[in-house]
């Protein structure tokens, strides 16, 4: 079975800066993968550079055996990837439902979440479906994000920072929500800053600083990698 993301001597830049240096990456079919690191190590720039949202590129990037490093992003969102942005994008002129219901389905990719089990895994989002995004709490603003997602029928998610200045409550629903996600066979790459919350959820871990890939260890060494943590993110 091909890797569900496969990422080999990816190069990145935004203008004139040389972001990512030839990193290298593998994850899995359900598989969920941590990419740790200080603020501008590039762990968002990998992800914006799956999705083509960087300036040049080199190297290449496959999604379950296909090579995306030319391709358009929306033809890269079609390989079934779904993306949350650390800004979460929501519509703010449009209900919470109104907002689930924009995304269409990816040519190709198994029929996504319908707005009832969107609903099951989010309680909160159905109290709120009426409610305008602008009304949204931040964590009812960060689940719509991920569930707009979900309805795609994308099977590999990135998420950066999901649960970045939200309160404990919500970050510990979004733990759960990532393992039920895991249950259900999706693949999740996350960009933490949250050491706490990520540990416990992430299969495997990457380690990036300065564009590169440092460290690479599975969960299971988490313990004996510490001290090495500690120097490098200060945990």
């Amino acid at each position: 079975m091909a890797a569900a993301l496969e990422i080999s001597n990816l190069q990145a830049w935004y203008g004139e800066s040389h972001i990512l240096h030839n990193v290298n990456m593998t994850v899995q079919p359900g598989e969920v993968v941590t990419l740790l690191g200080r603020n501008g190590a590039g762990r968002t720039t990998t992800l914006r550079a799956i999705m083509g949202l960087t300036g040049a590129r080199k190297g290449s990037i496959k999604v379950n055996g296909n090579e995306a490093i030319g391709l358009q992003t929306h033809k890269i969102a079609h390989l079934g990837i779904g993306y949350c942005p650390e800004e979460r994008g929501i519509f703010s002129s449009l209900s919470t439902e109104e907002n689930l219901m924009l995304p269409p389905h990816l040519n190709g990719a198994d029929k996504g979440m319908s707005v009832a089990e969107i609903y099951q895994m989010f309680p909160n989002l159905e109290e709120r479906k009426h409610s305008q995004g602008t009304r949204l709490s931040g964590g009812e603003q960060q689940m719509l994000a991920v569930a707009r997602i979900l309805r795609t029928g994308a099977r590999l998610l990135l998420l950066d920072e999901i649960s970045e200045g939200l309160a404990p409550v919500i970050v510990q629903g979004l733990a759960r929500m990532i393992t039920t996600l895991r249950s259900k066979g999706y693949t999740i790459v996350m960009v933490e800053q949250n050491f706490r919350f990520a540990a416990p959820l992430a299969d495997r871990f990457y380690v990036m600083e300065h564009g590169q890939i440092v460290e690479t260890f599975v969960a299971s060494e988490l313990s004996a990698k510490m001290p090495v943590l500690n120097e490098l993110l200060g945990v």
